[in-house]
Formats: C-alpha cells, sequence, structure tokens
C-alpha cells in the first residue's frame, strides 16, 4: 500500500506493547530526505565507533540521513553503553583470543565483530517519532534488503523477559522487534538518541563465533541457542560490498527516495578523529 509521501511496509509484529503475531503496516516517511550512502574500509573498534558518532553529528548539522556499512579490522567485544561490563571479563582470555574491547555509545550487550558485517544509521530525529517507531522504520529497510538477499527474516515477538544490559551475549535471543530466522537471531541493533539526532548499530552475522564470548568471561555464561547466520542459510558468506548494495537498493526502493555517495568532510573527518579519544579510553570502556 503506497501514497505519495511514504511506502507502508508490512512486518509480522508491531511494537511498544501493540498485538503481536498479525501482520501490521509500518509508514517509512521519505518526503525530503535525503540519504547518503557509505561503504567503510575496515577500522578498529574505538575509529568505527568515533566515525558512527561523528556522523550523528553531522546529521544535526546537515539534517541529512547516512546509511553507512563496514566491518572490524581486528576482532572485537563491543559492550553496549549501559551494560555492566567491569570485572566481568578475563583480560588475559581476551589477549589470548587477540580480542580488542571497546564500549558503544548505543545501548545493548555484548557481541564479538569479526564474522559479521555491520551497519549504521545516522539521522536527525524529531520529539514526535518514538523510539520504538526509529526501530521499527530502519529494521524494515534491513528486513527489505535481506528478503532481497534470499534471506527471509521476520520480527521476532516478544519473550515476555524484561531486556536489561547484562553481561549476556547480545545474540544469546531476540528481543521483540528484532530480526531473526526460524526464531534464531540474525541482527542485532541498538539505537542512542541525543540532541536531535538518532544511532542506529546493526550487526548481521555471517558465520558464528559468539560463543566465544562466554570463553572471555570470569565465570562463563551458561549456553544458549545458537544464532541465525548468514552462511548457514545462504550456503554462502555474502561480502560487505554486497550487503551494502542490498541496503542501498531497499532505500532506494522507498517512493520518492534520493540517494548519493558520501564523501567525508573535513568537520566529519575532524569530529571522528576528537571522538575517538573517548573510544580508546580505558575509563570510557570500563566506566561499569
Amino acid at each position: 500500500m503506497e501514497c505519495g509521501r511514504c511506502r507502508c511496509v508490512a512486518l509480522d509484529a508491531t511494537f511498544g506493547g501493540a498485538t503481536f503475531g498479525a501482520p501490521i503496516l509500518i509508514k517509512i516517511a521519505t518526503q525530503l530526505v535525503l540519504w547518503r550512502l557509505l561503504l567503510s574500509p575496515p577500522l578498529d573498534g574505538p575509529d568505527n565507533m568515533a566515525l558512527d558518532e561523528a556522523l550523528m553529528a553531522r546529521a544535526r548539522r546537515t539534517g541529512e540521513t547516512v546509511l553507512r556499512t563496514y566491518t572490524w579490522s581486528v576482532p572485537t567485544l563491543s559492550l553496549g553503553r549501559n551494560q555492566r561490563a567491569r570485572g566481568e571479563y578475563d583480560d588475559h582470555a581476551l589477549a589470548d583470543a587477540g580480542v580488542a574491547v571497546v564500549r558503544r555509545p548505543t545501548g545493548g550487550r555484548a557481541l564479538l565483530h569479526h564474522r559479521e558485517i555491520t551497519y549504521s544509521v545516522t539521522a536527525p530525529v524529531g520529539p514526535e517519532e518514538s523510539v520504538t517507531r526509529g526501530y521499527a522504520r530502519i529494521n524494515a529497510l534491513v528486513m527489505n534488503a535481506l528478503t532481497a538477499l534470499g534471506v527471509p527474516v521476520r520480527a521476532a515477538l516478544p519473550t515476555g523477559k524484561a531486556s536489561r544490559p547484562t553481561a549476556l551475549p547480545c545474540f544469546a535471543e531476540p528481543a521483540a522487534g528484532e530480526l531473526a530466522y526460524e526464531g534464531r537471531k540474525l541482527v542485532g541493533s541498538a539505537q542512542w538518541r541525543e540532541d536531535g539526532a538518532l544511532l542506529q548499530h546493526g550487526s548481521i552475522l555471517i558465520d558464528d563465533d559468539q560463543a566465544l564470548i562466554p570463553a572471555l568471561m570470569k565465570v562463563p555464561s551458561p549456553a544458549t541457542l545458537p544464532p541465525a547466520t548468514l552462511r548457514g542459510i545462504l550456503g554462502r558468506a555474502p561480502s560487505a560490498g554486497e550487503m551494502h548494495d542490498a541496503l542501498a537498493r531497499a532505500v532506494q526502493a522507498l517512493p520518492g527516495a534520493t540517494t548519493t555517495p558520501l564523501d567525508l568532510e573535513p568537520d566529519t573527518r575532524r569530529d571522528a578523529e576528537a571522538f575517538a579519544d573517548r573510544y580508546r579510553a580505558a575509563a570510557w570502556t570500563w566506566r561499569r
């Protein structure tokens, strides 16, 4: 169902307390929205997080939305913004596994960035759009991109459990509305809003190495259901470029959408360099 200003996308579940199980329509507004597309080379954890925060600052300045796709130059455990981590992880185990650690500006739980593809969306946001609606708009785009690749994901149903930023791995189970395949989580997402802009991160698993996370902890967490992976579903590993192209096509399919590649401006590069200092600081990484 379409009109001149938006496209309505059918999802398998609603968000924020509505009835789950029946298809609903989520409107994705596209009028007067310019999307910029950025496929980044692999960076380390602090530089990846700093660039995303710099793009969030750019969204405030320009009013533009940026879809970024990227990977990580070294295996990196990323911690949620408010996740308790101090004293939870074993320094020797991290060093032996060659895993770096960074704390994200977004929420959620720990995940390992190695055999996965990360996307981020940075955009201006007004007070009239709820967090759940913002998640739904972005998740609908990711769902469309994955479906086009032959991955029939669905929005997860609520489990009835409260979601807390514990030390359990991010992919232990899907939260309501997260994208899953046959009940197993495939995409982990988290969002942060501040001063009229949002940043949403999402991690799309290529292979399942998330089982390494409990071995990095001083007290290993219980075994959980293995997550879904793109290799397991498709029988192959899509590249970051292929995933980026699928995401770009999902944006371009929106009525009236305008997309152009993004070349990072000097202001954004300077912001990223400045923000990287915080993400490299132990005081931020292990602040709680």
